[in-house]
């Protein structure tokens, strides 16, 4: 199998009360070249892990309807920066995965064969990646909307100051900024805070 940029040499969590079944699929991880970080047996021993060894991915082992399981699943989730994957060892009810599911897992892994688990590593890791790049898309996005919040803001205030037209009051600013080696909302948010301290015209 070709692995994906990004999907090789990993550090891989993986949680689960059956240290046996822990083991037996470490050894599967180790083999396709990743790094296993301590096992995670307790709720609380996954929270410590995921803070201590921060892992690119986590496994965790599902044995059937067990409650135990779904705790581990909503605490990795909640806490881990990569991917989580659950891997089922014996049948569940429809309405477990459904639970499953809606914790946000990366996906499930029926296969414990070294391909199956590598692929499964490799859609996980890729989804993992595009849903971090949309989300710097929409920060980055915010971030634009309330920089013109900013500077649209301290146009209202210059042009009401200095009865000057939408134009002029973004060439003061503009021209601030340049002569000051500033940003431009740099400049927009000295003219919002100075203009919070200054007194309401009713009152002068």
């Amino acid at each position: 199998m070709t692995n994906t940029p990004g999907t090789t040499n990993l550090r891989i969590l993986l949680a689960n009360d059956d240290e046996d079944e822990l083991r037996e699929l470490a050894q599967v991880l180790e083999s396709l070249g990743h790094e296993v970080t301590p096992f995670a047996v307790t709720v609380s021993e996954a929270i410590e892990l995921i803070a201590r060894e921060d892992p690119d991915l986590a496994f965790v082992i599902f044995d059937g309807d067990d409650a135990h399981g779904l705790a581990l699943i909503s605490e990795t989730v909640e806490f881990a920066s990569g991917p989580v994957l659950v891997t089922v060892r014996e049948a569940e009810s429809q309405r477990t995965v459904a639970q499953a599911a809606e914790m946000g897992i990366a996906g499930y892994v029926d296969s414990w064969a070294p391909d199956d688990v590598q692929g499964a590593i490799n859609v996980a890791m890729a989804r993992h990646r595009e849903e971090r790049r949309l989300l710097e898309k929409v920060d980055q996005l915010e971030s634009a909307l309330e920089r013109r919040a900013v500077i649209e803001r301290a146009k209202g205030i210059l042009m009401e100051r200095h009865s000057v037209d939408d134009r002029a009051s973004f060439e003061l600013l503009r021209d601030h900024a340049r002569g000051g080696g500033r940003r431009v909302v740099d400049v927009a948010q000295s003219v919002l805070d100075g203009h919070a301290l200054l007194p309401s015209r009713s009152s002068q």
